[in-house]
């Protein structure tokens, strides 16, 4: 059958190298996806997988059962041992560097999650997914979307196994009486797993990894994701201490924006976070406190909500709050008690664009008045374009004084670019009055920021701890900084600043 390669790299995994193979084939809708272990003919492969049966039969239920980090290293010696003294056997003339090569791959396939230890090695997956034993795993890949793998459990009680040891990892349970589980990996990945007959063709796994990287600004507007009047007015409204509620669908990129804009926070001001799992990851410079709820363990104790963590923070003199998600009417109520309080609240929220997101907060079961979004600076909108896999910015809203909203900035698929709709008139006058700033001295102000952020770009700044030593020194000492934008690089700056 006609196949058409697409693409191609190298991931190292636990010391082993991984050959990634993207193509189409005729006849098939979606690309494959292929991971390989380099060098090795289909002979050696099929002698080594006979090799791991006989030892994994071997191992003794006592020592898989080791929940600690001591007997997961007692497992994996033994095991190496077992493994280098057959593999000698098997194959004499294999060097040191061959037969450690070998039996870590061997360790890595059978201990852990398998094979899906090598997938959540690449980093340009951000989904992985496993829908049962009769088809195979499948991917989502940063630049090519949904990919369907080599990747294949022939038995359902292997993937509940998995699930078992995940939530074991992090005290929670998967079982027939409760087959759901919400958990995460040692890495931050978060999982989703199901048991059949809940989902019907079988049990599932569905891991969304957790960014080795963390997004900046830089990365946000040299990919196209925003853009720099949108980095500007977010900026402004930040610094001058407007709320903001980014709202989208599932993987629209809600908390990557959150965790790009949370680049412009002051750093003399206290940054409270509050997620389920965590994935914010601010700079070194800032005064940040992370919180995380938890759930109940299996006897139903110790449960810490989000609703928990939120009244908890009005208690520990936050300046800025920063709330992963808010999913419920208390939440809302907290987050809205909390701007009228004075506080600057940055928080995600599912609906697909501005007007879907007010008719959801002021409707069943959220049902705020209205007249309470005023309390809100800005709405921005991010949108996945899920043909494409493409992520834009596609709307920015002001929230009038009744509470209506009114979009001040629109993306245009068409000409590809945001559009300003309507002033934003909200916004300015909000700044002005605490600031007394004129509209010219505003619109100055956002110039200014946009020379610095392509400056940013120009030089390819994208360490977070380094945009967060640049936006210090532009709240701290603006002078040095735009001599610095005016007339050095990016590079030699932060190289001065760290010294300093």
């Amino acid at each position: 059958m006609k196949t058409e390669n697409i693409d191609s790299y190298t991931i190292l995994a636990n010391n082993i190298p991984i050959q990634i193979q993207i193509y189409s084939q005729a006849g098939e809708p979606v690309p494959f996806y292929h991971i390989s272990l380099l060098n090795i003919t289909k002979e050696t492969k099929f002698i080594i997988e006979k090799m791991r049966e006989h030892i994994v039969n071997e191992i003794s239920f006592e020592l898989i059962a080791k929940q600690n980090t001591e007997g997961e290293e007692q497992i994996k010696e033994e095991f190496k041992t077992k493994i280098i003294s057959l593999m000698k056997k098997n194959f004499p003339e294999l060097d040191q560097d061959t037969l450690h090569l070998l039996s870590n791959y061997i360790i890595t396939t059978s201990l852990g999650l398998a094979e899906l230890e090598f997938l959540l090695e690449d980093d340009q997956l951000e989904e992985i997914v496993v829908n049962n034993s009769q088809e195979p795993s499948w991917v989502y890949h940063k630049k090519h979307g949904w990919l369907k793998t080599n990747v294949v459990f022939k038995d359902e009680n292997r993937i509940r196994h998995f699930a078992t040891m995940i939530g074991r990892n992090v005290d929670k349970g998967i079982t027939m009486l409760n087959p759901l589980l919400d958990a995460h990996l040692k890495t931050g990945d978060r999982v989703n797993a199901t048991l059949a007959p809940i989902t019907t063709k079988g049990n599932t796994l569905t891991i969304r990894k957790f960014a080795t990287t963390p997004w900046t600004i830089t990365d946000f507007l040299g990919n196209g994701t925003t853009d720099y009047a949108t980095a500007a007015l977010i900026w402004l409204a930040i610094q001058y201490e407007l709320s903001i509620l980014i709202v989208g669908g599932t993987g629209s990129g809600k908390t990557s924006f959150l965790n790009v804009i949370s680049n412009f926070f002051p750093p003399n001001q206290r940054i409270i976070s509050i997620e389920d799992t965590r994935e914010l990851r601010l700079p070194k410079t800032l005064h940040w406190v992370p919180m995380q709820s938890r759930l109940p363990n299996p006897e139903g104790k110790g449960e810490v909500t989000m609703l928990d963590c939120m009244v908890n923070t009005l208690r520990m003199r936050p300046d800025r709050i920063i709330v992963g998600e808010v999913r419920r009417e208390k939440e809302m109520e907290v987050m809205f008690e909390a701007m009228h309080t004075g506080h600057s609240v940055y928080a995600t929220f599912h609906a697909s664009n501005v007007e879907e997101a007010v008719a959801r907060l002021t409707n069943p079961p959220i049902n705020l008045p209205k007249m309470l979004l005023s309390s809100l600076g800005i709405i921005v909108v991010q949108h996945r374009n899920r043909r494409t896999g493409e992520r834009k910015t596609f709307q920015i809203a002001q929230l009038l004084s009744n509470g209506e909203p009114e979009i001040i900035m629109q993306y245009d698929p068409y000409e590809q670019q945001m559009k300003q709709t309507a002033r934003p008139s909200k916004v300015f006058k909000t700044v002005s009055l605490y600031t007394g700033m004129t509209t010219d001295d505003i619109y100055d102000d956002l110039q200014e920021k946009i020379l610095i952020l392509k400056w940013l770009v120009k030089n390819n700044i994208t360490d977070i701890n380094t945009i967060g030593l640049i936006m210090s020194d532009y709240f701290t000492d603006k002078d040095k900084l735009m001599q610095s934008v005016t007339g050095r690089s990016a590079g030699a700056y932060a190289k001065e600043s760290s010294d300093n």
